[in-house]
């Protein structure tokens, strides 16, 4: 990857009608890197994407792309291509004559297309298929056509707008690491569209996470999956457990007093911008360990990892571990454990300090530490550190 602005988005407003959708978002991509815009749906991820296309006009702010102001030109003369969700092929066209569409309109010669469209289908897996129409395709088959036909015209960046959606699990699965390769290998700068966690952190070398028109964080998807910034980051990157605690912060270390349903607890601080009071814990399903509370509650004191005392309410199998629903205090927290408990068991969850992302909970900012930080979805953009 070079050129770090590559493609520069400053200050860009975006929306509909009165609706604000984008909030004067800054995002600077490189080129030949592979990012995925993640958020809910109503977040600004899509609008943000028709913005760079083309497809979409903003209020006010600027796109460039190598330097070239194109926030105002027609799509067709940004030299990018889009990837719609539903594939948008021409039904009464053959594979070669839908990859080939965008170079018969460019006036290409007969045999430069026919050329071009032979390099693509070998490259995509579709040599052979280049006489069928959509509807004798798979979907897998069609999303490769969607893609050769960006591809054919050579752009400069490959927009992705949810292109696997449409596609079932296991098709998903193998398509998306073959888009990842075929983007690596080509060098092709790309911006992808996606609601997925796990598909934005297979295909991507930053992922930007986006809330309510602002970048709520972004980084490598290590990164935001061991370090986020926020308890809404948290929650989005799998951490979707989430508990009240009270703290006391000293130096490097967080003392949990005791509640109800934990024990008290001394947690290393790990650098978080963290106040003394209420506190918001978050952790995942898998990271946790469940054991049987043998009557003796939780233990006075914990080092290193939180305990918290619940009951099952139900026993699942997904596959791999059973996942246990347990009633601790007012919440439902999952938890994975390798064999199932019984519903009613009184058991113990045991989260590890590595495992668990404290956050103060809004409004507890009265006596932040010095030299500490209160940035958020509303703040200022939030860069994951590379841990």
């Amino acid at each position: 990857m070079t050129n770090q602005g590559f493609l520069d988005i400053a200050g860009l407003f975006a929306g509909y009608g009165a609706t604000r959708v984008l909030d004067g978002l800054d995002l600077a991509i490189g080129e030949g890197e592979f990012v995925a815009l993640l958020g809910a749906s109503g977040c600004g991820k899509t609008t943000l994407l028709r913005a760079i296309a083309g497809f979409a006009t903003p209020s006010a702010g600027r796109i460039k792309v190598a330097g070239r102001d194109v926030t105002r030109q027609p799509p067709d003369k940004r030299d990018m291509a889009l990837v719609f969700q539903s594939y948008a092929l021409w039904p009464h066209m053959s594979v070669a004559q839908n990859i080939g569409y965008g170079l018969k309109l460019r006036g290409r010669s007969k045999a430069e297309i026919a050329r071009r469209v032979g390099e693509l289908e070998e490259l995509l897996g579709l040599a052979g298929l280049g006489h069928r129409k959509p509807a004798a395709l798979s979907g897998g088959q069609r999303q490769r056509v969607a893609l050769g036909r960006a591809l054919a015209v050579d752009p400069r960046i490959l927009l992705l707008d949810e292109p696997l959606s449409n596609l079932d699990a296991r098709i998903r699965l193998k398509v998306r690491h073959d888009i990842s390769a075929l983007q690596k290998r080509l060098g092709i700068t790309a911006v992808h569209v996606t609601h997925d966690r796990e598909e934005a952190m297979v295909m991507a070398d930053r992922i930007v996470i986006l809330d309510r028109g602002r970048i709520a964080q972004q980084g490598t998807p290590q990164a935001l999956y061991n370090r986020p910034a926020t308890s809404f980051v948290a929650a989005f990157m799998g951490a979707e457990n989430r508990i009240d605690l009270t703290g006391q912060v000293a130096g490097d270390r967080v003392g949990i007093a005791a509640g109800p349903d934990n024990a008290k607890a001394d947690l290393p601080r790990e650098g978080r911008p963290l106040s003394s009071g209420p506190l918001e814990a978050r952790f995942r399903a898998e990271a946790a360990e469940l054991v049987a509370d043998e009557g003796g509650g939780n233990p006075a004191t914990t080092d290193g990892a939180l305990e918290l005392s619940g009951r099952v309410e139900t026993a699942s199998y997904p596959g791999g571990a059973w996942r246990h629903s347990v009633r601790v205090g007012g919440e439902t927290l999952l938890v994975d454990g390798p064999e199932p408990f019984a519903q009613g068991a009184a058991v113990r969850i045991r989260i590890p300090a590595s495992a668990l992302f404290l956050f103060d909970r809004p409004g507890n900012t009265p006596g932040r530490p010095e030299g500490s930080t209160s940035d958020g979805p509303n703040g200022r953009v939030l860069e994951a550190s590379q841990s």
